[in-house]
């Protein structure tokens, strides 16, 4: 079996790590890449191909982990030739996911829900080619929500929603106990409650989203665009802390 990424990130590295088989090859292409990006693929042992139309022509799934941004694009300009199934990882909205199924005959809506680069990351999925990737499961933990696109893109804006609110709201109070000098008093009293962990968690999110704030503010976009029609206070002021 082929598994081709188109983008190669770090939700592409970790696939890459945790489906370990001796039956699995990877391919991508380096069309477009950064040096940096050519190394971190190298180093993975990945198959590298000219283009990523090639990719596209040679995989059994064909794997999108891009930009929000992006995601339609890539599904328009490559969706077409692949004829193996079509796994769309990005923090898309349902809207965006529906609209690349007019370019995708086997669409796999996906959801990886955890770390990225952890090592127990459960993998949601939807759509009615969703079965044929249950086999995953023997690598990461895979679970089928429906036969229905969307559902699992769905399940993604709701938990951004939770996810990014709360790390502005983390990042502001944190700046407002660093004026104060009360840093360690903060997370001191929050652990009480929260549990002797969350400092660190805590630390590791504001700095995860403080350096990919462009990809989250376009993450919470989708959110705001999907659910217009809903009352959505907290992840508008959670975008607006983000574009500061």
């Amino acid at each position: 079996m082929i598994i081709g990424f188109i983008g190669f990130g770090k939700v592409s590295r970790n696939l890459i790590n945790l489906i370990n088989s001796d039956d699995i090859e990877f391919i991508t292409s380096s069309e477009g890449r950064s040096q940096e990006t050519i190394e971190s693929i190298k180093e993975a042992n990945v198959k590298l191909l000219d283009t990523f139309k090639d990719v596209a022509l040679n995989s059994d799934i064909l794997i999108s982990a891009n930009s929000p941004k992006s995601a339609l694009e890539v599904a328009k300009k490559y969706g077409k030739f692949t004829d193996g199934l079509y796994l769309d990882l990005n923090n898309i909205s349902p809207k965006t996911t529906f609209e690349i199924s007019k370019y995708v005959d086997k669409l796999v809506d996906g959801a990886v829900i955890g770390k990225i680069d952890s090592d127990n990351p459960i993998l949601y999925i939807s759509g009615e080619f969703s079965d044929k990737l249950l086999f995953l499961n023997e690598f990461i933990k895979t679970k089928k929500i429906s036969d229905t696109i969307g559902d699992a893109a769905i399940l993604k804006l709701l938990r951004s929603s939770y996810t990014k609110s709360l790390s502005a709201l983390l990042i502001e109070t944190s700046q407002l106990a660093d004026d104060y000098n009360l840093m360690d008093e903060f997370f001191e009293t929050l652990s009480l409650t929260e549990g002797v962990e969350f400092k660190n968690k805590s630390i590791s999110r504001i700095n995860n989203t403080l350096n990919s704030s462009k990809r989250k503010s376009e993450e919470l976009e989708e959110i705001i665009d999907y659910f217009d029609d809903k009352d959505l206070i907290m992840v508008k002021a959670a975008l607006k802390k983000l574009s500061q």
